[in-house]
């Protein structure tokens, strides 16, 4: 297994971390904007002094490229956590983890017409594994209304969305640290139209406990979990990383079972296994190219 699978698998696990902390957030009164934007302030300083002491020129952006910045952020960042967010207040986490996780078919789809990435048997079976090993870990939801099916769908074009886009940008001569800066930058600025910064701030601020959990949710869901995404996205398929990255809900799986001992059942062992399984396919090599 090379570094660039192993990075996409890492990035899963750190954005498994996001349920854990958003408990604690939910709990000190923080709305799913305000946690985006925490994520944001954590990351675009991270990402800062990451640039600043090691390759200065990784500030630089063509003007001509700045759309495609907003595109990334806005399109992607923004319209993924506003898509998701919603979803999830209309229907169980469960459902909307699915929903959320046809993002590997979408993302394989897309890269097959714009970056002319082959579509073999292996890849299609690795995502149907992911998928169904996806829903057997979120254990199947529950009922869907339409507008929670239209959010829920929304927020999957959103994440394929991320992956795509990324590979464009960093396509055109860009490092994944320039693009993360940016996106966290502008998705930042976005989110502060959709909540108050003065009251998120000043909540997060509010005790020590409370700003060390936001610096380690920016820190561990935001700038290690988009460190990781975009250094596989540097040198491995994008259908391939939506796919080592679905290591997400058996992170956050598994999470859910250590720290707040909720129930685990078989169901959620064999979506383990399904999961687990896909990335095996994705890693062993066959006669043609997944």
């Amino acid at each position: 297994m090379d570094r660039y699978a192993v990075s996409a698998m890492l990035a899963g696990v750190f954005f498994g971390c996001t349920g854990l902390f958003t408990r604690y957030q939910t709990a000190m009164g923080l709305l799913p904007m305000d946690m985006l934007l925490i994520r944001c302030i954590v990351a675009v300083i991270c990402f800062f002094f990451q640039i600043l002491f090691t390759d200065r020129s990784l500030f630089r952006i063509r003007l001509k490229d700045v759309w495609l910045f907003f595109a990334v952020a806005l399109c992607g960042q923004l319209f993924f956590s506003f898509c998701y967010y919603t979803a999830i207040t209309m229907m169980s986490i469960s459902t909307a983890c699915i929903l959320l996780y046809l993002s590997p078919a979408l993302v394989m789809i897309m890269s097959h017409f714009i970056f002319r990435e082959k579509v073999g048997t292996r890849g299609l079976i690795a995502v149907i594994l992911c998928v169904l090993g996806c829903a057997c870990v979120s254990g199947f939801g529950g009922t869907v209304s339409g507008k929670g099916l239209i959010f829920g769908l929304g927020s999957a074009f959103a994440f394929a969305l991320i992956n795509i886009l990324n590979r464009f940008i960093q396509k055109r001569g860009y490092r994944g640290t320039t693009v993360n800066f940016y996106l966290f930058i502008i998705a930042g600025i976005g989110a502060c139209f959709f909540t108050d910064p003065a009251r998120t701030l000043t909540i997060a601020a509010s005790s020590f406990s409370n700003l060390a959990i936001c610096v380690a949710t920016g820190l561990v869901t935001s700038f290690l979990s988009y460190l990781c995404f975009s250094l596989a996205l540097g040198g491995c398929d994008s259908g391939k990383v939506s796919i080592f990255a679905s290591t997400e809900p058996v992170a956050a799986s598994v999470i859910s079972v250590l720290l707040f001992h909720e129930p685990f059942g078989v169901l959620s062992l064999i979506g383990i296994i399904l999961v687990l399984g896909s990335i095996v396919l994705m890693n062993t090599k066959g006669k043609k190219a997944a």
